[in-house]
């Protein structure tokens, strides 16, 4: 990987992550139509880490506030009803589902379910199952109205996107949306909700970075810091479209990018 590849994944990672449109497929799909390596799992979640900062640090407010009430609640039992009390343990509890999904198809991610085939499909799937959340769902509840079944429910949809093309962002969003809860409470605890998981896979997978089997260091590095730039500007960006417009466009793109990537699979332009 050169540094022109490293700093085009870095777009496409900053770009995609927040989006309903898949930031893992997208990171397989470019060096595809490229001509490239597949730059590998490892690479994808190691510079998630970048994305992932661009999250803390806009919503270093609300993590401070919310770790910090999680805390005094454990020996302070008036703050257990607090919002960010509960929020505290709706986000641990619901990253569970993902953390013993990854670890027990660990293999599977990392193999079979980096099939072209695979990811234009659930491109598709998962498109028209957001277009489907989004027309059906109530949009009646905010934040302050989630609760622990909820939390875990909206968990629970965050372990779809351990197959590249489901979108993590999307998928959180679709349940949100199943429950009732407005377009911009979705995304915003979908933001929320996927600091633990990103995180914790990233340094699980920083381990392979230089070594001789993993993702090469300066290349890595280059794109973590580009993605982290772009990331930091899509989160705003996605906060202000969705309490204004429906997810119709990336449902829109979802399909066209799934059925296009279909087709050239279909004629052998590009190989799975």
């Amino acid at each position: 990987m050169d540094v022109l590849q490293a700093i085009v994944l870095g777009l496409v990672q900053g770009l995609t992550e927040f989006l309903p449109i898949s930031s893992s497929a997208h990171l397989l799909i470019v060096p595809k139509l490229a001509g490239w390596d597949d730059p590998g799992a490892a690479f994808t979640a190691v510079i998630q880490l970048g994305t992932m900062l661009a999250v803390l640090i806009y919503f270093w407010r609300d993590i401070v506030r919310i770790t910090w009430t999680w805390l005094r609640s454990l020996w302070t039992p008036e703050l257990r009803g607090d919002l960010d009390a509960r929020m505290g343990w709706y986000i641990g509890l619901g990253t569970i589902p993902i953390g013993v999904a990854g670890l027990l198809f660990k293999d599977a991610i990392e193999g079979p379910a980096r099939n072209l085939w695979l990811n234009a499909a659930m491109l598709i799937v998962f498109g028209l199952l957001l277009l489907v959340a989004d027309q059906m769902g109530r949009k009646k509840k905010e934040v302050a109205d989630l609760n622990m079944r909820d939390g875990l429910i909206i968990g629970a949809w965050q372990m779809l996107p351990l197959i590249p093309g489901a979108s993590r962002s999307g998928s959180t969003m679709t349940g949100a949306l199943f429950l009732g809860y407005t377009r911009e409470a979705a995304a915003r605890y979908s933001f929320l909700l996927s600091i633990p998981a990103v995180i914790l896979s990233g340094l699980f997978e920083l381990r392979h970075v230089g070594d001789g089997g993993g993702p090469p260091l300066a290349p890595t590095v280059i794109a973590t810091v580009v993605a982290f730039a772009v990331g930091y500007a899509s989160i705003a960006w996605l906060l202000r479209y969705v309490a204004r417009h429906s997810t119709t466009v990336f449902v829109v793109y979802r399909v066209f990018a799934g059925t296009f990537l279909l087709t050239l699979l279909a004629l052998g332009v590009v190989q799975s």
